[in-house]
């Protein structure tokens, strides 16, 4: 998948580190949920290779943000 490809992932601080902490990161976050330990963001493949690379999070990918709108719009109503 290339840079461009933005996911919802679950981001985790690293040891030492407090989700206060990457919200005070530089970088674009589109959150989507705040969690006690984590935060559910919508973020860009690249800016995911910046937060592993430089250690600034633990990163869970949870699915494309392509894949969640698929299946949002795929849903039978109740």
């Amino acid at each position: 998948m290339g840079s461009d490809t933005s996911w919802i992932v679950r981001l985790r601080p690293t040891s030492g580190h407090s989700v206060d902490d990457l919200l005070k990161l530089p970088v674009a976050l589109d959150v989507w949920q705040r969690e006690a330990d984590a935060l559910i963001v919508a973020v860009t493949e690249a800016t995911l290779h910046e937060l592993e690379r430089r250690r600034l999070a633990h990163v869970e990918r949870l699915r494309t943000t392509a894949d969640y709108t698929r299946s949002a719009v795929h849903q039978e109503p109740d």
